[in-house]
């Protein structure tokens, strides 16, 4: 099927930004981006577009990974290896394996996006990333005119970081992701190091939790913390947990006492973005049709009608009031096209 032209992004981006795409192909198989080939125009690969501020028209071609299917693909002693095409939805993949009986990823429930997307970004939650239980993934390489297989060591993984981003290849559209295989080892053991979480299984008297359990408390704590994006435009967290190093850290919390802190393995401090906005004076405030959310300040809100210039906007208020404030750099999380 050829690629349709002038196709309307608003519906493929949870901002709900508008913005067009000169060509637009939806992506059901990897065979299809085997037929694509090179082209002189520009490709952007597009998953759940939870993770993405659209800026205005695009004057290339989107490729709208939806490949479908999940599948056991291998049991050793330790471990279940479970693969699942590009397009599945995240929330709805860590739902399955867990019906499955294969625990490991409910920490990671209800994020939004797609399977595909979730290395690029090495999404986190709740005490874990994505990473601690990936295997390996297959991509589609538009240089190579071939599926090229990465393990973890060759992702890179880091903080909301991988290979992929750090290439910049998310953004050039030179690898599509297809396929990613998980490894989720057969001795489980419930994370449940986050006070939130365990408050939650607490009220719920649960003492010794299953992974079924733990991922109904972090379903119910995010729904009580973040919009529906269906009801309330946004893309999640959308500032990056800042990263510093311990004397700037003991320094901020001497001038604030209430500073949440997260000593890190490399000796570095994670410090918590929602406090610093909030500190700041940004929770539940706006600036035009964008603001961050009242219940949550980390999750800029499109409260309607927003364009890219709006977001990028009400982005770089809140930078300089933390910055202002704590001296610290907030990045955010989404990219933008």
């Amino acid at each position: 099927m050829p690629a349709a032209l002038n196709i309307d992004l608003t519906p493929f981006n949870t901002l709900a930004l508008p913005g067009r795409a000169a060509r637009y192909e939806r992506i059901t198989s990897a065979g299809q981006l085997a037929d694509i080939g090179q082209t002189e125009m520009r490709r952007f690969i597009l998953g759940g577009g939870s993770n993405l501020v659209l800026s205005g028209d695009f004057d290339g071609l989107v490729l709208h990974m939806t490949i479908p299917g999940k599948r056991l693909v291998q049991v050793d002693g330790e471990a279940w290896y479970i693969e699942a095409g590009a397009g599945e939805n995240w929330h709805d993949f860590v739902q399955w394996t867990l019906a499955q009986g294969w625990p490991g990823l409910e920490n990671l429930s209800l994020i939004p996006g797609t399977v595909g997307a979730a290395p690029i970004q090495n999404i986190g939650a709740y005490g874990l990333e994505v990473c601690e239980y990936f295997h390996s993934l297959q991509a589609w390489d538009f240089e190579r005119g071939e599926l090229i297989s990465f393990d973890r060591a060759a992702c890179r993984f880091g903080y909301r970081d991988s290979l992929f981003k750090q290439q910049g290849w998310h953004l050039s559209g030179r690898l599509a992701i297809v396929s990613v295989v998980f490894r989720l080892p057969k001795q489980w053991v419930a994370n449940i190091r986050y006070a939130d979480v365990a408050q939650e299984l607490a009220a719920r008297e649960i003492a010794t939790p299953t992974a079924p359990d733990v991922a109904a408390a972090i379903i119910a704590i995010r729904q009580r913390k973040l919009p529906d994006p269906a009801v309330m435009p946004n893309a999640g967290s959308f500032f990056h947990n800042p990263l510093v190093d311990a004397p700037t850290a003991a320094r901020l919390a001497d001038r604030h006492p209430g500073l949440p802190r997260y000593p890190q393995p490399d000796g570095r401090v994670k410090l918590a973005a929602g406090w610093l906005i909030e500190q700041a004076g940004w929770k539940g405030k706006s600036l035009g049709p964008v603001g961050m959310y009242e219940k949550q300040a980390l999750v800029l809100v499109n409260r309607g009608g927003a364009t890219g210039a709006d977001v990028r906007r009400t982005m770089t208020a809140v930078q300089a009031a933390v910055r202002e404030k704590f001296a610290v750099e907030l990045s955010p999380e989404p990219i933008f096209l």
